[in-house]
C-alpha cells in the first residue's frame, strides 16, 4: 500500500477561548473548554511528531492563542524543529514583553485579524469595546519588532465597501501582506450567513477594489472570496488529507477545521493514536482523499485533481450528505441549494460566538 505525502502544514487550534464573540468565526458551535485542552506535554509531542513526519509549518491559532501561557515555549519549540511558525492572532492581548518573547523564542511570521477598519464597525463584530486601539498597537509593535506581518480583514455585508480603506490602513501600518478574505460559511460563519453573504454586485466591487490595490503595487495581496457566488468549487485545503492536518484544543485530528460536523464518524486523537497513523491509515483522512470515492459528475470532470471535488463540509451544510457533489459546482444536482442561499440572504441579528 502506498502511504500518503506527508502534510505541509498544521493548524494547531491551542484553545477556543478568546476576548472576541465574531459572529463569523469558523470555530464549531460547541467549543471546547479549558478544562479539555492538550496541556503542554500534549502539545509538545503532537509538534514533534509533525516534524518527524515531514509537516513544514506549524499555524498556532485559536480562538486566541495567547490566551495559552506556554505559547512562547511552543514556538520556541518549533524553531528547534526546524518548523515555521507562523501567529494567528487578534493582537488584543499583545504587549511588548509578550511579543519579544515570541521574537526571542524564534517566531517567523505574525497574521494580525481586524474585524473593520472603523471602531464601530469592529466593536460590533468583535464585541470587546477598546479591541481597535489594541490591534492598531499591536501592528505598531509588531512593525517595530521586524517580525513580518500579514493584516487578515475577514469581509461581510456590512464592511466589504471599506476595502479600499483596509488596504490604506495596511499601507500606513507598514505590513507586507494584505488577506481580504470574504466570510466562509462553516461554524458561527455557517449559523450567520443570511446576515454576512454579501450580493453578486458587492462581491463584484470588492474584487474590482482588490484589482485596483494590485495594480498600484509594493503590497501583496491575498484574495478569498466566498463559494457562493462561484459556479467552480474551491480544492478544500488543496484537498482533502492532502496537504493540511488540524488539531483540535483537546487534540482530536482533522483535514479541515470545520470536518467535525460530519455524523457518524470517528475523529481521531492524538493522546490515542500517533499522529503519523492519524494521517496515513485512519478512516476519516481516508473517506474523501483522492478521487475513488466521488460520485459523477465530478469522478468523469477534467477538474477533479484540481477542485478534488470541492469542500465535503458545504456538501453536508447544504445538502445532508458530506459524499454528495459540492452545490457550488455548476454540474452538481444540487447547485440550487446556493441560488436558495444568495435569494434567501437577509439581514437578521447577528448571533455571536460565545461558549
Amino acid at each position: 500500500m502506498t502511504l500518503p505525502a506527508p502534510p505541509m502544514s498544521l493548524l494547531a487550534e491551542l484553545t477556543h477561548r478568546c476576548p472576541l464573540s465574531c459572529p463569523y468565526c469558523s470555530n464549531p458551535l460547541e467549543l471546547e473548554r479549558k478544562a479539555l485542552e492538550m496541556d503542554t506535554a500534549g502539545w509538545r509531542s503532537t509538534l514533534e511528531q509533525a516534524a518527524e513526519m515531514g509537516v513544514l509549518q506549524v499555524h498556532f491559532s485559536g480562538g486566541e492563542p495567547m490566551a495559552r501561557p506556554d505559547l512562547v515555549e511552543l514556538v520556541a519549540l518549533a524553531r528547534d524543529l526546524n518548523l515555521y511558525s507562523n501567529l494567528i492572532t487578534s493582537g488584543v492581548l499583545m504587549n511588548a514583553a509578550n511579543l519579544d518573547a515570541l521574537e526571542k523564542a524564534g517566531l517567523d511570521h505574525i497574521q494580525l485579524s481586524f474585524q473593520d477598519v472603523t471602531e464601530e464597525g469592529a466593536e460590533r463584530i468583535g464585541g470587546l469595546r477598546g479591541a481597535q486601539g489594541k490591534k492598531l498597537e499591536a501592528a505598531k509593535l509588531i512593525k517595530a519588532s521586524g517580525i513580518p506581518m500579514t493584516l487578515n480583514f475577514v469581509v461581510h455585508r456590512e464592511n466589504v465597501a471599506r476595502i479600499p480603506q483596509m488596504f490604506a490602513l495596511a499601507r500606513e501600518l507598514g505590513a507586507g501582506r494584505v488577506e481580504i478574505a470574504h466570510t466562509q460559511y462553516y461554524g458561527w460563519g455557517l449559523k450567520n450567513r443570511d446576515a454576512l453573504l454579501p450580493s453578486r454586485e458587492q462581491l463584484e466591487e470588492s474584487t474590482r477594489a482588490v484589482e485596483a490595490e494590485r495594480a498600484k503595487g509594493g503590497l501583496a495581496i491575498d484574495y478569498v472570496t466566498p463559494d457562493y457566488h462561484a459556479d467552480q468549487p474551491k480544492p478544500c485545503m488543496g484537498g482533502w488529507g492532502q496537504r493540511f492536518m488540524n488539531v483540535t484544543p483537546s487534540g482530536r485530528i482533522l483535514p479541515c477545521h470545520a470536518a467535525e460536523i460530519i455524523p457518524n464518524v470517528t475523529f481521531p486523537n492524538v493522546r490515542d493514536m500517533p499522529l503519523a497513523d492519524i494521517w496515513n491509515h485512519s478512516e476519516l483522512f481516508s473517506m474523501f482523499r483522492g478521487t475513488d470515492w466521488m460520485p459523477e459528475p465530478c469522478r468523469s470532470c477534467d477538474r477533479k485533481e484540481i477542485d478534488w471535488g470541492g469542500c465535503r463540509c458545504q456538501a453536508l451544510a447544504l445538502t445532508g450528505n458530506a459524499a454528495n457533489v459540492d452545490p457550488v459546482c455548476s454540474l452538481s444536482p444540487f447547485h440550487e441549494r446556493i441560488t436558495e442561499a444568495v435569494e434567501r440572504a437577509e439581514s437578521p441579528e447577528l448571533v455571536y460566538r460565545r461558549f
